[in-house]
C-alpha cells in the first residue's frame, strides 16, 4: 500500500503517512467523525419580558391621559378636548394592549370588551356634543356589529370544522347590518324613508358569504382553495 500523495510505501497498520502526514484510508477500519472546528455551545434563548413592556405601556397611557387633562384644565378651564384623548387611549388600551396581558386570548371576552369600550366612547361624544343620536343610532349599530363579530370569532376559535360556513354566515349577517344602518339613520336624523345605498353593500356581502358556504359544501372547490391559499381545510 502506498501513500496517495507522496507515493511512499506504507505498512498495513499505518493510518498516517510518515512523510507527508496524509491520512491513509483503510476500508476495514471504522471512520472516526471529524472533530468540529469550533466548540459546540448551546445558546439559550433570551426570555422576552412581555409583562414589563406592557407595564411600561400602561404607565405611558395613564401619564398621557393625565397630562392631557391637566393641560386642558389649566389652559381652557375645563375638560374640552382632553376627554376625547383619554377615551381614545382607553379604547386603544382595551382593544390592543389589554389582551396581551393574558397568555390565551378568548374572543368571547375580549371582543365584547372592545365593543363596550367603543360604545362608551360614543356615549361620551354624544354627551359632550349634546346629541340625541346615541340610543337610536350609535348604540344599536355598534351593538349589533359587536354581536356579529363576537359570534363569528368565538365560533371560529372553538369549533374545529365548518369555519367557512361560519365566516360565510358572518358576511351575510354583515349585509343585513348595512341595511339596518340606513334604517337607523332614517329613524335618527329624519332622512327620507326609502332605501338608497344599503342594497349595494348588502348584496356584495351576501354574495361573498354564499360563495364561501358553497365552497365549504363542494369538496373540489374546498380542496382547490386549500391548495392555493392553505385555507378551508377545517
Amino acid at each position: 500500500m502506498y501513500c496517495i500523495k507522496c507515493g511512499v510505501e506504507l505498512s498495513d497498520g499505518q493510518t498516517v503517512c510518515p512523510v507527508c502526514s496524509t491520512r491513509v484510508y483503510h476500508p476495514d477500519l471504522p471512520v472516526k467523525e471529524a472533530t468540529p472546528t469550533y466548540p459546540k455551545k448551546e445558546f439559550e434563548s433570551e426570555e422576552f419580558n412581555r409583562k414589563g413592556i406592557l407595564f411600561v405601556l400602561t404607565i405611558l397611557a395613564l401619564l398621557t391621559a393625565a397630562l392631557c387633562v391637566m393641560f386642558d384644565i389649566s389652559l381652557c378651564g375645563g375638560m374640552t378636548w382632553s376627554g376625547y384623548v383619554a377615551c381614545g387611549l382607553g379604547v386603544f388600551y382595551v382593544c390592543v394592549i389589554l389582551p396581551l396581558w393574558f397568555k390565551r386570548i378568548t374572543p368571547a371576552i375580549f371582543v365584547p370588551a372592545a365593543f363596550v369600550s367603543i360604545i362608551l366612547l360614543l356615549l361620551y361624544v354624544n354627551a359632550k356634543t349634546d346629541g340625541n343620536w346615541f340610543l337610536s343610532f350609535a348604540f344599536p349599530v355598534a351593538g349589533i356589529l359587536g354581536l356579529i363579530t363576537t359570534a363569528v370569532t368565538t365560533l371560529c376559535h372553538y369549533l374545529k370544522h365548518g369555519r367557512l360556513y361560519i365566516i360565510g354566515g358572518g358576511f351575510i349577517a354583515l349585509g343585513a347590518w348595512t341595511m339596518l344602518i340606513e334604517l337607523f339613520l332614517h329613524l335618527t336624523f329624519a332622512l327620507p324613508r326609502h332605501i338608497i345605498w344599503s342594497p349595494f353593500p348588502c348584496t356584495a356581502f351576501a354574495v361573498f358569504g354564499i360563495m364561501l358556504i358553497i365552497i365549504g359544501i363542494v369538496k373540489p372547490f374546498k380542496e382547490s382553495l386549500r391548495k392555493i391559499f392553505y385555507v378551508g381545510n377545517k
